[in-house]
C-alpha cells in the first residue's frame, strides 16, 4: 500500500489523516528542532549544575517530552492522537504563559533561564507562538486525521 494522500481529503489511503503534511510539516520542523533544544539544554544543566536551578532544569526537561510527544502526533497522524496533541499544545501554552509571568513577575524564583522563560523570548517568543499554530492546524485538520 502506497503512503499517497489525496489532495482533497488530505488523508492517505487507509484513511488516516497526514498531520505532518503541508504546512503541518513546518510545525513537525519546529517541534522537532523544540524537542531537541530542550531536551540537549535540560540534560547539560541537570548534569553540570542541577542544584543551581532545579525548578528550571525540571521545566525544560518537561517542555522538551511535551514537544517531543507533539512531533511524534504530528508526524504519526490519527484522531486519537490528534487529539492528545491538542490537549499537550493547550498545557504547553499554559506552560509557557504561567511560567513566563512567573520569571517577569519574580526574577529571583529562576536564577536560570528555561525554555519557556519571558515567554520564550530566548527563543525568539517561538515557544509562545508554536502552541497556538499548533491548536489552530490540529482543529483545522479535526476532519482529515480520522482513522
Amino acid at each position: 500500500m502506497t503512503e499517497s494522500t489525496t489532495e482533497s481529503t488530505g488523508r492517505d489511503e487507509s484513511g488516516r489523516g497526514r498531520l505532518g503534511s503541508g504546512p503541518g510539516r513546518v510545525l513537525v520542523w519546529f517541534y522537532g528542532v523544540f524537542t531537541v533544544a530542550a531536551a540537549s539544554r535540560s540534560i547539560v544543566q541537570i548534569v553540570q549544575d542541577f542544584g543551581r536551578a532545579p525548578l528550571a532544569y525540571v521545566l525544560s526537561a518537561v517542555a522538551a517530552v511535551v514537544y517531543g510527544f507533539i512531533t511524534f502526533s504530528l508526524v504519526r497522524g490519527g484522531e486519537r492522537l490528534r487529539r492528545t496533541a491538542l490537549v499537550c499544545c493547550a498545557a504547553e501554552l499554559v506552560f509557557v504563559l504561567t511560567v513566563g509571568t512567573w520569571t517577569l513577575a519574580d526574577t529571583s524564583a529562576f536564577p536560570d533561564a528555561t525554555v519557556w522563560s519571558d515567554y520564550g523570548a530566548g527563543y525568539v517568543f517561538i515557544p509562545v507562538i508554536l502552541p497556538v499554530l499548533g491548536m489552530l492546524w490540529l482543529r483545522r485538520n479535526r476532519e482529515t486525521a480520522a482513522a
